[in-house]
């Protein structure tokens, strides 16, 4: 029994160190506009009800869903666990005028299973800082049922940023739920079952608008409060903590969707080669497509073994190919996608876009940071591409600027600089 009344005691004083702050978690609006942007237009439904909707998970006193009524013009289902940070939410959104479009549910976010939350009932799932609560392979594989089709999930995640954390940081979070690396928080994702739209390495200046506010919550707390002594001292120790190891670890927001179910995709394997080099040959006017792939395959220099990605038709044929080999900017390392086919049978649904999702999914789970590819510029952006010439890269020959593409997969590290150098098969 005291030992129930000190858990009760320790999260009370726990909330209260955190009422009325700001934020509850690292974030702030420039940041949800930004992954709101990266997310995707939501569907255009302007009359009630058919506005966009949004679920808001672990949402606190509703900062990220004031914005995303304000601004996306969504209907926005908010759920937290504890009921004061609901009712601030109910305050705010009644004196924004926004009371019409936030509804706020006390439910627990990894028990979303009552009548309220049908399969299919949202455009998107936003859940900043608050899928720890759950961890965030579960979040990612529970959620998804609730998407309509085409929707989103935008989840944040604590990740190391660094291959090689401290004693003092790896002590702190061992205890504190342990961390991933980014791409080792991607493979966890694609595992769930999901492709990744784009992933933001929140800056450092999120988590000043959460620890300074809270920071100065702490000064000025009365520490006899029931369990508060134990609240300040976890506070202290998380605050001290990023202080000297802020370096070694982040928070990661990801924009997933779920996978296509329509199509299998998976490394190539020395079975398909020759359907490989038929697909190549199939997909376009002549067979240099398909040649170059075998040149590419001979050349150990930019050939990456397991970046040879297939998608499977239902019979178990081939139906798309996407391959990502070794490219330079300068001297830094990228990778070029190219070709991308799909065979005439199976093009236009979706197995060149399953394809080309779960190969950029591979890099990533590999630490890849960048991807070039010269294409149709109406059709790559859907993957996160823009013109490579916005980060000073250029290619070694006259081509469209906006055909010129390139694709950040991790941003925690400086995109090279300067002029793109192809393997010798390219013929560039």
């Amino acid at each position: 029994m005291t030992d129930h009344i000190d858990d009760a005691s320790r999260t009370e004083a726990f909330f209260t160190l955190h009422h009325r702050l700001p934020r509850q978690s690292p974030g702030s609006d420039a940041t949800t506009r930004r992954l709101l942007a990266l997310a995707g237009p939501l569907p255009d439904r302007p009359r009630v009800p058919d506005r966009p909707r949004v679920l808001d998970l672990g949402c606190g006193p509703g900062r990220a869903a004031l914005l995303l009524a304000a601004e996306a013009g969504a209907e926005v289902t908010a759920v937290d666990l504890h009921q004061p940070f609901l009712d601030e939410l109910r305050e705010a959104a009644g004196a924004r005028g926004l009371g019409d479009r936030i509804r706020t549910v006390r439910a627990d976010m990894g028990d979303l299973t009552g009548p309220g939350f049908p399969a299919g009932s949202f455009d998107l799932i936003w859940a900043e800082g608050s899928a720890y609560c759950i961890g965030f392979a579960t979040a990612v594989r529970e959620w998804q049922r609730l998407l309509a089709p085409g929707g989103a999930m935008m989840i944040s995640e604590c990740v190391w940023t660094t291959d090689a954390p401290s004693a003092g940081a790896r002590a702190f979070w061992d205890r504190n739920g342990s961390l991933r690396t980014l791409p080792e928080t991607t493979a966890a994702a694609v595992a769930a079952g999901c492709t990744v739209s784009a992933v933001l390495l929140q800056p450092d200046s999120d988590w000043d608008t959460y620890y300074v506010p809270l920071a100065e919550r702490v000064e000025s707390a009365d520490p006899t409060a029931p369990g508060m002594e134990w609240a300040l001292a976890a506070t202290r120790e998380e605050l001290a903590v990023r202080r000297e190891h802020g370096a070694e670890y982040g928070y990661a927001a990801y924009v997933l969707r779920p996978a296509d179910p329509r199509w299998t995709t998976r490394p190539e394997t020395a079975a398909d080669r020759e359907a490989v080099h038929a697909v190549n040959a199939a997909a376009f006017p002549t067979r240099d497509e398909a040649d170059l792939v075998d040149a590419l395959r001979a050349d150990a220099d930019a050939w990456l073994p397991g970046l040879s990605y297939v998608a499977e038709a239902p019979d178990g044929s081939v139906a798309a190919y996407a391959l990502l080999t070794r490219c330079r900017v300068g001297d830094a390392p990228a990778l070029a996608l190219a070709p991308v086919s799909t065979s005439p049978a199976h093009q236009r649904q979706g197995a060149g876009q399953a394809v080309v999702r779960a190969v950029l999914d591979e890099a990533r789970v590999r630490g890849e940071a960048l991807v070039l590819v010269l294409g149709h510029p109406d059709y790559y952006p859907r993957f996160g591409f823009g013109p490579a010439s916005r980060h000073g890269i250029r290619p070694g020959f006259e081509v469209p600027d906006e055909a010129m593409m390139a694709l950040v997969l991790d941003d925690s590290v400086p995109v090279p600089v300067g002029m793109i150098r192809y393997p010798a098969a390219f013929g560039v």
